[in-house]
């Protein structure tokens, strides 16, 4: 029979002491980097993106009971459809796509919820969601290396030349790469805040850092929220993005358990978590944010501090709430110049390729298959290419068009694999 340690720190029942106050603010930190970096990267406030993460968490605690300690923010899978969506409908009609996303969250949980999780392995298999995942790393790839090249997300614009933005790219770059390999408790879970340090204090040394952003921002400022607007394409062309994060929950979920030695499937369900990723999703469009998911940085740190109080999240959710009123961070955030982000997405892109090739890798399964070569194939170049497929009024494409060809492929083509 397992049994936990019952100290202030490593205990798993939901207890507010004045140490979780502190160890809140430090999980915070950890997660900080990333959680600004989506809405930096898409346009949208990254004031709004703090308050909805606090108030995503505090939904995901209160539809789970407060039994896990899991931290969530800003989504990594829905920088390119955001980018595309506000480029194409405006940033009200994407924020409907997104909630579209939190829905589609929702009725996953319905299906495990009637169905178990064996349904979701059936309906999602590796060979599917691998090269889902893959496909929003390499369509975001030319985001990266723009920003690297001193140009904007588009490449259209030239913002700092082009040598001195690619030393800064490659200086942020390394810090996170030698932080991450060499570095040794929270400084390797903290190598993206580190790596940004670096490229920021460079970018100050050669005077690219304008800091007007910050002298004009008021102290207390509310966070500029926004209303989504409906729009049937945008909730086509987002929604099914949904599915490859909600998989990746599916393994953070599995991930956190075996760092605190209980079983999160069973309790309080693999179906209220995933809810509780939907409620908060959904809860984020509705005033603006990104679509919030668990975060892999934060489990790290648990892992390593043996913080496995509930209520730690808790007091990171607060806080993140409270420095969303901070008008002088967003300033502060918004000065950061271009080539530093390029050499952190560099990474951090090429990251979420990798993260489904080994999806892909640990299924065990032989990919020149005819029907897995058939499945991948359909999934990375569809996705990849941006097939279309609709009217100009009407349309499907990019990831999500992926994403329904991989299932639909997996569902009708003979040969499927049993599930023990």
């Amino acid at each position: 029979m397992t049994t936990f340690a019952t100290d202030s720190l490593s205990q798993t029942t939901y207890k507010l002491t004045p140490i979780t106050a502190v160890l809140g603010v430090q999980m915070l930190c950890v997660a900080f980097g990333a959680l600004v970096l989506v809405p930096l990267l898409t346009g949208l406030d990254p004031n709004v993106a703090l308050f909805t993460a606090g108030a995503g968490t505090l939904l995901f605690q209160l539809i789970t009971r407060g039994q896990v300690p899991v931290f969530l923010a800003s989504s990594f899978a829905f920088i390119a459809p955001i980018i595309y969506g506000t480029q194409a409908w405006g940033l009200p009609a994407t924020l409907c796509g997104l909630a579209g996303a939190g829905v589609v969250y929702a009725l996953l949980s319905v299906m495990v919820r009637l169905g178990g999780v064996q349904l979701l392995h059936n309906l999602l298999p590796p060979m599917v969601i691998g090269p889902v995942i893959m496909v929003i790393g390499i369509i975001l790839a030319p985001v990266a290396v723009n920003l690297a090249m001193g140009k904007t997300g588009d490449g259209g614009t030239v913002l700092v030349p082009y040598a001195t933005a690619l030393s800064v790219a490659t200086a942020s770059l390394t810090a996170v790469v030698l932080f991450s390999i060499l570095g040794r408790g929270m400084l390797r879970l903290l190598s993206i805040l580190c790596g940004l340090v670096v490229g920021y204090v460079l970018s100050l040394i050669l005077g690219l850092v304008d800091f007007n952003p910050v002298i004009s921002a008021p102290w207390f400022r509310i966070p500029a929220f926004v209303a989504p607007e409906w729009s049937w394409q945008a909730i086509v062309f987002i929604a099914p993005v949904a599915i490859a994060p909600a998989i990746e929950h599916f393994g953070d979920i599995l991930t956190i358990g075996s760092v605190t030695g209980r079983d999160y499937l069973a309790k309080p369900g693999i179906h209220r978590t995933l809810l509780g990723d939907g409620i908060a999703t959904f809860v984020a469009s509705m005033m603006g944010g990104p679509p919030n998911t668990t975060y892999s940085e934060v489990t790290g740190a648990v892992t390593i501090t043996r913080a496995f109080n509930p209520a730690i999240m808790t007091c990171a959710a607060v806080a993140a709430m409270v420095l969303a009123f901070v008008g002088k961070l967003g300033g502060l955030l918004q000065t950061i110049p271009t080539p530093v982000m390029g050499g952190l997405l560099i990474i951090l892109f090429g990251a979420i390729v990798v993260i489904g090739l080994n999806l892909l890798v640990k299924s065990g399964q032989n990919l020149l298959e005819p029907r897995n070569l058939t499945i991948v194939a359909l999934v990375l170049v569809s996705g990849v290419g941006g097939l279309n497929v609709g009217t100009a009024e009407w349309a499907l494409k990019g990831i999500g068009l992926a994403g329904i060809m991989g299932v639909a492929a997996n569902l009708v083509l003979p040969g499927r694999p049993r599930q023990s």
